[in-house]
């Protein structure tokens, strides 16, 4: 039924197949940035946490008793460290980002949305009862032409990310002031920034030094710095209690995995112990990268710009054969082809010089 289609995609190099991991690779691909999805001593501490209690599985929605001790303990430990007063658990990035921005953006309202928010944000958008209005990529300037020439007679909600997940650049700090003056809501998606920016390497409220305000939401997955899987939400009491009663990805869906929070938990505690450690760790990657290509990274992402999808297949598979695992990135993900690099501690800084060598010397040799 889907020939042709599939045929296409085949042809414009655009065709995706899953890819399983080589474990003996160097991973440069994941975003396993702390490399903490391979430490069994999280593990075992996170299935004690759960065997704690009578049941392992949630068993149905948060508001049909889902809700348990460990959902509510990782909650409370993220406001407490973030400084937010509430916070809710969701399945995923994806359905964070979905089930939020749909919500929240209700009839009359506005969501001004950076034209390079990840894909479940724009999956969102199109579902909204209110106007979307996308603005350049990380440029507070043209976000502010959009602010002043569109009309809305309700809410302002604007959506950006701590770090961008293909180009690797961190949200500019004006976005944070343009939201107050305008009294509109502020989601910052730190999927690609807790754990990885920020002297406490809390994201990029952390980075900027800003407090928490009610106008602000942060999100975040657990299946990153964090080693998990699943998301979280953090604003004001108020927001999170309509999202409670509006987020369908919350209502409709049984809770998040209770060996996941706890395992996220157990990976948020070590992160916050060993903040110090592991900030001049990812300080020393951002120096190896900054050496060889000439700009200091952000985050932990590096994208180099392919001349073609055809060689960024090529240069991806050479790679691997040669026992180095990165990402080929291709359209529609990506307007042009990239490589994405990725830092993670459990690389040293010569494979990063190998890697970033051999990919030079494959585009231009």
């Amino acid at each position: 039924m889907y020939e042709k289609e599939l045929e296409a995609l085949r042809r414009s190099g655009r065709f995706r197949e899953p890819i399983m991991a080589d474990p003996e690779a160097i991973d440069m691909a994941s975003n396993d940035y702390l490399g903490l999805a391979h430490r069994k001593k999280l593990l075992k501490k996170a299935c004690g946490r759960v065997k704690r209690f009578p049941w392992h599985g949630p068993k149905s929605s948060l508001f049909v008793g889902g809700y348990h001790p460990i959902h509510r303990d990782f909650e409370e430990a993220l406001c407490d460290a973030n400084g937010f007063e509430a916070g809710t658990v969701f399945g995923s990035g994806f359905l964070a980002n979905l089930g939020m921005i749909e919500a929240l953006v209700r009839r009359g309202d506005a969501l001004f949305v950076d034209e390079s928010y990840h894909a479940s944000g724009m999956t969102a958008a199109k579902m909204v009862q209110g106007g979307v209005v996308t603005f350049a990529h990380n440029d507070p300037d043209d976000l502010l032409a959009k602010l002043f020439e569109t009309p809305v007679k309700g809410r302002r909600i604007i959506a950006v990310e701590g770090i961008y997940s293909m180009e690797g650049d961190m949200v500019r700090r004006e976005f944070f002031d343009i939201a107050d003056w305008f009294d509109a809501l502020l989601i910052v998606d730190e999927a690609h920034s807790g754990g990885t920016v920020g002297p406490n390497l809390l994201g990029v409220f952390d980075h900027y030094g800003i407090v928490p305000r009610p106008n602000h939401i942060k999100m975040g997955t657990l299946g990153k710095a964090y080693g998990s899987y699943g998301a979280y939400v953090l604003g004001s009491r108020e927001v999170v209690s309509f999202l409670h009663n509006r987020a369908k990805p919350l209502i409709y869906a049984t809770a998040p995995s209770l060996l996941d929070i706890a395992l996220a938990h157990e990976g948020f505690d070590f992160v916050m112990a060993k903040r110090r450690k592991l900030g001049r760790r990812i300080e020393r990657l951002r120096d190896t990268a900054e050496k060889l290509l000439g700009k200091r990274p952000e985050g932990m992402i590096v994208p180099i710009p392919m001349p073609d999808i055809a060689t960024a297949l090529r240069i991806r598979d050479r790679l691997r054969e040669e026992g180095y695992e990165v990402g080929a990135i291709r359209p529609p993900t990506v307007p042009s082809p990239i490589l994405r690099v990725i830092l993670r501690l459990a690389n040293r800084p010569k494979h990063y010089r190998r890697v970033f060598e051999r990919i030079e010397e494959m585009v231009h040799g």
